[in-house]
C-alpha cells in the first residue's frame, strides 16, 4: 500500500530542483526543490504521513500479516524488528486505514441490504468484556462500520467482576446509537436492515431509519465450525454477518476463541479492527459492482 502526501500548491507552482538525497530507511531516492517565492527547500515527501519512519517498508506486509491470525508479538518476529516498532506502526496504521475507510464510505451509498450484530470480546480480563457492533452489507460482504462498547460481565463471573473491578457500564446501547448515526449519512433512509432478536435493537434503528423494512430472526444453536459464529441451521436469514464474524475472529488473533492473545486496551482493538476492516473490504471480498 502506498501512502504518499501532497505538496503545498505555491511551491509546486513556482519551486525549481535542488539536487536530491538517498533515503537511508529504503535507499529511495527522493528529489528535493525551493521556493523561488519563500525561498524554502522542500521535497516529495514533505508532507508524507511516512516522514521520519525508519521501517516504512514494513507497513503493508505487517498490514496483512495482522489480518491473518498473527499477534504483535509474532509479527515482530517474522519482520525482525521491535515489539515496540510493531506497537506503534498498530496505532499509526489504524488510524491510516480509519481515514480511508472514511473516503472509501460514499461507493457504499447505494447498498440496500444490510445485516448487523454484535461480537463479544474482553479487555484484559473475562471480568470485563467488550462488545463489537458491526454493519454488514448482505450482497457485497463489506463491513459498513463498528463500534466497540464495554458491558457488564454476565453469567457465574457477573459476582466476580463487581467484587474485583466494581460495576461495570453497559455501553452497548450506546456504541450501537453511533453505529447507526454514521450509517444515516451513508445508507438511503429506505434501506433493508436485518438482525436476531435483541431487544434494543429495533427502536435504536427506528430512530435512525424509521422507512426502513427491519425483520428480526430468533437466534439459532451455534456450531463447532466458523469460531462457533456459524449456525447449525440449514438457513440462516442472516448467515452473511455470522459469516463475517467467524472471518473476524479467525484472522484477527486477539479475538479467536481460547486464545492468550487478548487486547489489553480498547484504542489497540479498535486499530486493529480499522486495519482488518480496510483489509477486508479491499483483499478479501469481491470489488464493490462486480
Amino acid at each position: 500500500m502506498k501512502i504518499r502526501g501532497e505538496l503545498p500548491c505555491c511551491r509546486v507552482k513556482n519551486g525549481y530542483r535542488n539536487g536530491a538525497y538517498k533515503r537511508s530507511s529504503d535507499g529511495q531516492t527522493i528529489r528535493r526543490f525551493r521556493c523561488k517565492t519563500c525561498n524554502k527547500s522542500f521535497s516529495s515527501a514533505t508532507r508524507s504521513p511516512l516522514k521520519w519512519q525508519k521501517k516504512r517498508q514494513i507497513n503493508h506486509t505487517l498490514m496483512v500479516i495482522l489480518s491473518h491470525r498473527c499477534s504483535l508479538s509474532g509479527a515482530a518476529q517474522i519482520l525482525k524488528v521491535n515489539p515496540k516498532t510493531v506497537a506503534k506502526k498498530l496505532s499509526f496504521l489504524g488510524e491510516v486505514c480509519r481515514k480511508r475507510l472514511e473516503k472509501d464510505r460514499a461507493q457504499y451509498s447505494e447498498i440496500e441490504h444490510v445485516q448487523f450484530d454484535e461480537l463479544q470480546t474482553i479487555e484484559h480480563t473475562k471480568c470485563k468484556p467488550l462488545s463489537v457492533a458491526v454493519a454488514v452489507a448482505k450482497k457485497e460482504r463489506k463491513i459498513l462500520g463498528f463500534q466497540v462498547s464495554k458491558m457488564p460481565a454476565t453469567g457465574h463471573l457477573a459476582n466476580i467482576s463487581r467484587k474485583k473491578y466494581g460495576k461495570r457500564p453497559d455501553e452497548r446501547s450506546k456504541g450501537m446509537h453511533q453505529l447507526f448515526d454514521e450509517l444515516s449519512r451513508l445508507l438511503r433512509p429506505t434501506a433493508t436492515f436485518s438482525s436476531d432478536e435483541c431487544l434494543f435493537y429495533n427502536g435504536v434503528l427506528r430512530r435512525y431509519f424509521p422507512q426502513a423494512n427491519y425483520t428480526q430472526h430468533k437466534g439459532k444453536k451455534s456450531c463447532v465450525a466458523g469460531q462457533g459464529e456459524l449456525k447449525k441451521a440449514v438457513f440462516d436469514p442472516i448467515f452473511t454477518v455470522n459469516h463475517t464474524f467467524a472471518m473476524m475472529r479467525d484472522g484477527i488473533s486477539r479475538l479467536t476463541r481460547r486464545t492468550w492473545n487478548t487486547t489489553k486496551k480498547i484504542q489497540g482493538l479498535i486499530d486493529h479492527l480499522n486495519i482488518y476492516v480496510w483489509m477486508h473490504n479491499t483483499q478479501k471480498t469481491p470489488l464493490f459492482g462486480a
